[in-house]
């Protein structure tokens, strides 16, 4: 694990969370994020860490070099602040406080199965992907 990249952790099985990954990775023009699954090895093992709770935080988080950490819609957005051409939207909506950010964030995650779906198991990177993805 590179300790200069900021890691993903999502949710493997979650269609609308993979389908985030596929929209960060292709905007991530500096090649600053890495990713893995809530539900890996090296999920559980950099959650634990970071004594973050899955069971109320199961759907993203951005750890940053270091032991600091975003989750919710504040990792949302500092997310956005890297990707190409995000920057400005994540900056306006950072203005909002992140307690009324995340009462539509937890909105959206309470029934993002239902809407987009799930896999039966976590999503396998194509191997030109695969360097993005921690094992």
């Amino acid at each position: 694990m590179e300790n200069d990249k900021k890691i993903i952790l999502f949710d493997g099985v979650c269609n609308l969370c993979n389908g985030a990954v596929r929209f960060i990775i292709k905007r991530d023009k500096n090649d600053i994020f890495q990713f893995a699954p809530l539900q890996s090895e090296i999920g559980k093992k950099l959650t634990y860490e970071r004594n973050i709770d899955t069971e109320k935080i199961d759907s993203i988080i951005l750890i940053e070099p270091g032991l600091a950490y975003y989750i919710k819609s504040d990792a949302a957005l500092k997310i956005g602040e890297e990707l190409a051409g995000y920057g400005t939207i994540s900056s306006i909506l950072n203005l909002i406080p992140s307690t009324l950010r995340n009462i539509v964030y937890d909105f959206v995650a309470k029934n993002r199965y239902k809407w987009y779906g799930k896999k039966a198991a976590c999503m396998v990177p194509t191997p030109e992907l695969r360097a993005k993805f921690l094992e």
